[in-house]
């Protein structure tokens, strides 16, 4: 007997943060549950605003049926993940309440959970085999910085360890890289001393544990 599958909606800030929505896939998979995320192109529709609720109410829209779980991905920035959990809360009930929600909130930035893995980002670089420094923050330290999507990128130009044209590549490459890394995160990995990464573990046991009392 096949086992149930969820349909979700998946909404994110940037299509380089699309390969979250495999991630957070993957985590209900590990819990027994299959939840199948939908990437909504707003480009089918008239202009649609930014915020959380319209983007919401527009991949719904796309969709045209029921979805079980939302997935809003929403950087804390300089507002803080408690501020950003209300906001996506509050956002969701008011367009779509059915739906369990499970907010995806990196602090301060997606990229801070890329700056724990140098050899993925020597990797991305294209220098593998690199020996220079790449100033990493450490793993108490990268929920702190200030700027880590800046930080990000720079550790990439050092991992790259070229100048002229080919370093000129790399950084316009930054997008690309990005994706790569987030597709390569290890879920099992220093990541997961992560309080932002744990509150997402949290948020998914807790929508699991909806979504089979409502089977």
């Amino acid at each position: 007997m096949s086992r149930k599958v969820y349909p979700g909606l998946f909404i994110c800030e940037g299509s380089s943060d699309q390969p979250l929505a495999e991630i957070i896939e993957t985590l209900f998979v590990e819990r027994g549950v299959d939840v199948r995320l939908s990437h909504p192109d707003f480009s089918l529709l008239p202009k649609v605003a930014k915020d959380v609720g319209s983007r919401v109410r527009a991949g719904i829209e796309l969709l045209g049926g029921v979805v079980d779980v939302i997935v809003v991905h929403r950087d804390a920035d300089n507002a803080g993940p408690e501020a950003r959990r209300d906001e996506i809360d509050r956002a969701v009930k008011s367009v779509y309440s059915a739906a369990t929600t499970v907010p995806v909130i990196p602090v301060r930035m997606t990229e801070a959970w890329l700056l724990l893995d140098e050899r993925a980002i020597r990797r991305a670089a294209g220098n593998p085999r690199g020996r220079n420094e790449i100033q990493l923050p450490g793993l108490r330290r990268v929920e702190s910085v200030a700027d880590p999507k800046h930080l990000l990128q720079q550790c990439l130009l050092q991992a790259a360890d070229c100048t002229g044209r080919r370093r000129d590549q790399v950084s316009k490459r930054f997008n690309e890289h990005r994706r790569q890394l987030l597709r390569q995160i290890d879920c099992s990995g220093s990541v997961t001393e992560l309080p932002s990464w744990q509150q997402l573990i949290a948020d998914i046991d807790a929508a699991v544990a909806v979504l089979a009392l409502s089977s």
